[in-house]
């Protein structure tokens, strides 16, 4: 989502860490309305409220980070075999449409997760595997490739990179998740702040489960992290909802895009559960706004 106004929703962590303090850091994608880049930002132009009362915006900062881009991608049996021609070209549109110097990784998810692509910038290297993803009759692992996909970016030596999951699910498989599994990707979706989208393909009648542990995981993450959730209950609907999402990267992880880190005093020195919040920046475009842990 992309403002001039007070617009872009900041999704809040619910981490008790967070709730008590009176200062927070949050990191939004901003370029001028024409989607050229900006380098500075004037604090006396930024508006920052919550539940709709004006918070005090302290400091404004630059914060250079290289995009990291990873597809999920569940081609199990939720998937059916006769579909597989719209999820080729939806993952290709969504691929197509991300800037050229952005690391890509793409991940098959059935009947456990593999690479299809190692992480690479050679935008012909990954266009090419999208011809070898092919059905699987096992079970795509949601909560399983969302797991080694932040293990991955844990183990990633490079500092302070601006990271991204798109995953693309069924309501097939997970039918044995642990516990501890969700709270150390909750651990980590706190600590290295990516953005996740999810796009959910629910078709009950093939789901072992019914596909709760996938709706209520990818609602989750998304909303936690300011991603997009798209349920969906038709396969060729990813033809042209893939693409979008590739778009809409397009616009927060572009050439022209640029983040910053603004410290935010809450209004009144508020210091317990945090509300609804937004901000905008005058005369500017502002994107993908998280809430940093600190």
């Amino acid at each position: 989502m992309r403002s001039t106004l007070l617009t872009a929703v900041v999704f809040c962590f619910t981490a008790s860490g967070l709730l008590a303090q009176r200062q927070l850091s949050l990191l939004a994608t901003i370029t001028d309305p024409s989607g050229a880049e900006v380098t500075t930002i004037d604090p006396k132009d930024v508006r920052v409220t919550e539940n709709g009362q004006a918070a005090n915006v302290l400091k404004v900062e630059p914060v250079d980070r290289v995009p990291k881009v990873q597809v999920l991608i569940d081609n199990g049996i939720g998937m059916p075999p006769e579909s597989i021609g719209d999820l080729r070209k939806g993952v290709r549109g969504l691929l197509e449409a991300l800037p050229p110097d952005i690391e890509v990784t793409v991940v098959t998810t059935a009947p456990q997760p593999r690479f299809l692509t190692r992480p690479t910038t050679d935008r012909n290297t990954v266009l090419d595997t999208v011809n070898k993803l092919a059905p699987d009759t096992g079970a795509g692992r949601f909560v399983e490739s969302l797991f080694e996909a932040m293990q991955r970016i844990e183990r990633d030596k490079q500092q302070d990179a601006a990271y991204t999951i798109v995953t693309i699910g069924t309501s097939s498989g997970d039918g044995n998740v642990r516990d501890r599994d969700i709270q150390q990707i909750q651990e980590r979706l706190e600590k290295y702040r990516p953005v996740i989208h999810v796009a959910l393909l629910s078709q009950v009648a093939r789901s072992a489960g019914g596909g709760v542990v996938q709706a209520e995981v990818g609602q989750a993450v998304a909303k936690q992290t300011g991603g997009r959730y798209e349920n969906i209950a038709v396969p060729n609907r990813l033809a042209t909802l893939l693409p979008e999402i590739g778009g809409q990267l397009a616009q927060t992880l572009g050439k022209g895009s640029r983040q910053f880190r603004f410290t935010v005093e809450r209004p009144g020195g508020a210091s317990g559960d945090l509300g609804n919040m937004a901000m905008g920046v005058s005369g500017k475009a502002v994107a993908s706004v998280v809430i940093e842990r600190r």
